[in-house]
């Protein structure tokens, strides 16, 4: 099974607020996932990203592809840099 950590767009019409979730590729956007790892908030000034570092990195360990927002909010947050240094240590 594919998995993706992507975007669920909730909240209401011009309000949207977003959880970082882990779900199968073929699954729609808003669709069945797997699990909730964070959420984004981009409404707030600065923008709010709250994620498990943990579970980020034990989805990304065992091959989950990160979309491409999800990706810049790793990046971000230091989830991408801990990854390929963890990847790196084995």
């Amino acid at each position: 099974m594919a998995t993706r950590i992507r975007l669920k767009r909730m909240g209401a019409h011009k309000a949207p607020f977003y959880r970082v979730v882990v779900s199968d590729s073929r699954s729609p956007r808003d669709g069945r996932f797997i699990e909730e790892i964070g959420t984004y908030n981009p409404l707030t000034e600065p923008a709010t990203v709250s994620i498990n570092e943990e579970k980020a990195l034990k989805w990304l360990g065992t091959g989950a592809k990160p979309s491409d927002t999800v990706r810049n909010l790793f990046s971000n947050a230091g989830i991408m840099k801990a990854f390929h240094e963890q990847k790196l240590q084995k």
